[in-house]
């Protein structure tokens, strides 16, 4: 099988810590932490994608303990918002271009903006790396 007839679907991470706006950070941040990773999406009650929190995010957390002594607050106010996605049915190597291009590490996966699952650089390497044993 070719690569490029290699799907996001077919890679893509389904089971993902999400968050919700009112996740307080702080547990978040806990979170991310103890599953060792470096960002998570954030959903609403309904499943749509409406932000993204990542370690970086979590960096303004630490600033305003550090020099405002304020810890926390929901995960609202500290997400990115207008995050880039990618669509279940494209292909790896549009992603592989996608990924080069923007540097970013992962993407979140909708349908019709409900999130379906993530993908990450890695991901791109196991299909290359999967196909290359076939």
């Amino acid at each position: 099988m070719p690569l490029k007839s290699c799907l996001v679907k077919d890679y893509m991470s389904k089971t993902l810590v999400t968050f919700k706006p009112d996740t307080p950070v702080l547990d978040a941040v806990h979170t991310l932490v103890e599953h060792r990773i470096a960002g998570a999406p954030v959903v609403d009650d309904a499943g749509n994608l409406v932000g993204m929190l990542s370690e970086f995010d979590c960096m303004k957390v630490a600033l305003q303990a550090g020099y405002h002594e304020m810890f926390g607050g929901p995960v609202g106010d500290y997400m990115s918002k207008g995050v880039e996605t990618v669509n279940a049915e494209m292909s790896i190597v549009d992603l592989a271009q996608l990924f080069a291009d923007k540097g970013y590490r992962r993407f979140p996966v909708t349908d019709r903006n409900r999130l379906v699952g993530q993908i990450s650089r890695r991901d791109v390497l196991r299909a290359l790396e999967v196909l290359s044993h076939a």
